[in-house]
């Protein structure tokens, strides 16, 4: 017991130690700050001041409370600036001392815990940087290794067109792009190396169809498909050859309309998706016909009206799955 009074009476003593040092550099600090500009005023709201009337030679009127609120005499005071901040710094310091005499060092925990989030937090910021840095690199790469042609007949597809620069070298990946219906569309073709995309500026002018093609190098990358949206059998690839996409569909159109402009106009449809929200203007479709004829009969359906829109059609590079069924989903 006695060994425990000593060992709390010592602590006391390191507590009120360190509140005597903090009193005396506050002391030291309030010396040093009343040096600087003794005869510099300046004006402190009264609400603000710690000091009951005017200070400094300002002649202010002395400030009266009533019920803890300012009386209506209460008037502006001017303080010597090291009258007023001094005494807001004794106050903060003193208020630490005091936190340092109850035992308020425990608040150290806090700011580890504080600081150990914001180690945290940087680490993810550099993480995401990185991943940020690593996708860039990487869509800069793809843009070398890729061009840009223009003027191509509209009858020219997709195989054909990598069929033609696959001269130049390994063909990553091809998109014609633009309205199946107008005259000329305009495509991107992505190379395994910077080599083929090189090459590949030299075919300018190749006659494709009924026009010669212009190539440039891209300014962009091909936007990269979703690898399981893509055919993952020989069905589904055959599945893919009796499907259009088509686009541009009037939100007033229904799926047995769209289903019955199709088979009036290409043969029977097999399967139909229609999709859209409550965001975009207009909706999209796949449309499987029973017969590959009826899929490219539906291509030259591209630019007819559907309802009050004219709809585009283009060849689908996704087959329309069938729906799992919701039993089959909760098993």
């Amino acid at each position: 017991m006695a060994e425990e009074a000593i060992e709390i009476a010592g602590d006391r003593g390191g507590r009120r130690a360190a509140a005597a040092e903090y009193r005396r550099e506050v002391r030291e600090l309030v010396d040093l700050l009343s040096n600087l500009n003794p005869s510099a005023e300046e004006f402190v709201p009264s609400s603000r001041s710690s000091h009951g009337g005017g200070g400094g030679g300002g002649g202010g009127r002395r400030t009266t409370r009533s019920g803890g609120a300012l009386s209506a005499e209460a008037a502006p005071l001017f303080m010597a600036p090291h009258d007023y901040y001094a005494a807001q710094m004794i106050n903060a310091w003193f208020h630490d001392a005091a936190a340092i005499n109850d035992g308020g060092l425990n608040d150290w925990g806090l700011r580890d815990q504080y600081s150990r989030r914001s180690k945290s937090s940087y680490s993810e910021r550099r993480r995401r940087s990185s991943v940020s840095s690593i996708q860039k690199a990487q869509r800069e790469d793809s843009i070398k290794k890729t061009v840009y042609i223009s003027e191509i007949d509209r009858q020219i597809t997709e195989e054909q067109l990598a069929a033609l620069f696959s001269n130049c070298g390994k063909v990553v990946d091809c998109r014609i792009c633009g309205d199946a219906n107008s005259a000329l569309r305009f495509a991107f073709v992505e190379f395994a190396s910077e080599n083929g995309a090189r090459a590949a500026l030299n075919l300018g002018g190749t006659m494709l169809g009924y026009h010669p093609v212009r190539v440039l190098p891209s300014k962009t990358a091909i936007l990269p498909v979703n690898p399981t949206f893509l055919p993952q059998s020989e069905d589904e690839r055959e599945m893919c050859t009796r499907t259009v996409y088509c686009t541009n569909i009037d939100k007033k159109v229904t799926q047995n309309d769209l289903k019955s402009f199709f088979e009036s106009n290409c043969g029977e449809v097999s399967r139909l998706r229609l999709l859209g929200d409550r965001v975009h203007s207009t909706r999209i479709a796949f449309v499987e016909f029973a017969e590959a004829e009826g899929a490219l009969a539906a291509l030259s359906c591209s630019g007819l009206f559907v309802g009050n829109l004219r709809v585009r059609v283009s060849p689908s590079k996704t087959p329309v799955r069938p729906r799992t069924p919701r039993s089959a989903m909760a098993d």
